[in-house]
C-alpha cells in the first residue's frame, strides 16, 4: 500500500476531498467512510489493508470538505449522491464499502439507488431512528439536542448527545424533560462562541437519524448488505438501530468487536479493538455468497 494521494472532486454545492491508498491485490477498492467522521478516522483500518486499494474521504461539511453554505443541513440523499460521484471519478468498477455510524445510513442510500457500484457494503451500526420501536422519543431527543445547539451553542448539545447515545434500552418519554448534562462533566465547552457550522449538531443530526430508508429496493439490490453491530454495544440506540435494520432486510446483525468505535485506533481521541475489528471485517469480506 502507498501513502495516501489526495484529491478533490467538485459536486454541487461543496468540493470533496478524498485519499487513495494504492494496493496490490486485484480487489475491488475498499471504501472506508463515516458521516460526519471525515477520512482522518481510518488510518489505523486503513493500516490492517495493505493489499487493498483504500478509500477515505471527508464527507461535506466536515473537514477538508467544505460546503458553500455550512449552515444547511445535509440529507443522506445527498450524501449518496456524493458517494455515487467519487465511486464513478475513481473508475474502478464496484467497490466494496465499509460504512460506520451515520456513513452506514449514506451508504444503505447509495446502494438502493446505485447498487451497481457496490459489490458488498458493511453498514456498521446505522443511525436508523424509524426502524426502532420507540422512534417518536429517539426523534424528539434528536430535535432537542438540534434545538439546544441553535439556542445555546456546542457544549450543551453535546453533552446532552454524549448523554443521549449512552443510555441503554428503550428511551423514555420523559428523556428531554430531565435535567441536562452539565457540558463541563464531559470536557466541553460551556460558553457560547455563536457558531452553528458543527457537522453533526448542524447538519447531519436530524436529516441522518430521520431517513427513511428504501428496504424495497435494498432487498431486491444486487449488492451484498451486512449490517454490523458492536458486541459491546448492548441495548445503545444504534446497536437497537442496527438490529432492526437486519431484520428488516431479512438477516441478522454480525457482531463486531467493540462499540460503537470498535474500529478507531486512538484517532479523535477514541481507542476501540482496531486489531480484532478489522480481522472481522477481513473474514466477512472474503465471505463473499
Amino acid at each position: 500500500m502507498t501513502e495516501p494521494q489526495t484529491h478533490t472532486l467538485e459536486a454541487p454545492g461543496a468540493v470533496l476531498h478524498y485519499d487513495v491508498r494504492t494496493g496490490t491485490a486485484a480487489e475491488p477498492a475498499l471504501l472506508l467512510i463515516g458521516s460526519p467522521m471525515a477520512a482522518a478516522g481510518f488510518g489505523t483500518l486503513a493500516g490492517h489493508f495493505t493489499d487493498r486499494t483504500v478509500v477515505t474521504y471527508d464527507p461535506r461539511g466536515s473537514e477538508r470538505s467544505e460546503r458553500a453554505d455550512a449552515t444547511v443541513e445535509t440529507s443522506p440523499d445527498e450524501h449518496a449522491d456524493d458517494l455515487h460521484r467519487l465511486i464513478e471519478a475513481l473508475g474502478t468498477g464496484p467497490v466494496d464499502l465499509f460504512a460506520s455510524s451515520g456513513g452506514a445510513v449514506n451508504a444503505l442510500a447509495l446502494a438502493a439507488r446505485h447498487p451497481e457500484q457496490v459489490r458488498t457494503l458493511v453498514a456498521h451500526e446505522p443511525p436508523a431512528a424509524r426502524e426502532v420501536p420507540d422512534h417518536e422519543e429517539v426523534l424528539a431527543v434528536m430535535r432537542d439536542i438540534r434545538e439546544t445547539y441553535l439556542r445555546s451553542g456546542f457544549g450543551p448539545a453535546m453533552a446532552k448527545f454524549i448523554a443521549f447515545i449512552s443510555h441503554e434500552g428503550p428511551v423514555p418519554a420523559d428523556f428531554t424533560s430531565r435535567p441536562a448534562p452539565d457540558p463541563a462533566d464531559f470536557g466541553l465547552p460551556t460558553e457560547d462562541d455563536g457558531s452553528r457550522d458543527d457537522s453533526l449538531l448542524g447538519q447531519n443530526l436530524m436529516t441522518c437519524n430521520a431517513y427513511e430508508l428504501d428496504f424495497d429496493a435494498l432487498r431486491a439490490a444486487s449488492t451484498r448488505i451486512v449490517v454490523g453491530v458492536g458486541a459491546d454495544s448492548g441495548e445503545e440506540f444504534t446497536a437497537r438501530a442496527s438490529r432492526a435494520v437486519a431484520e428488516r432486510l431479512g438477516t441478522a446483525a454480525v457482531e463486531f468487536p467493540g462499540g460503537h468505535a470498535g474500529f478507531l485506533g486512538g484517532e479523535y481521541g477514541q481507542t476501540g479493538e482496531p486489531e480484532a475489528f478489522a480481522a472481522a471485517l477481513h473474514k466477512v469480506l472474503a465471505e463473499r455468497e
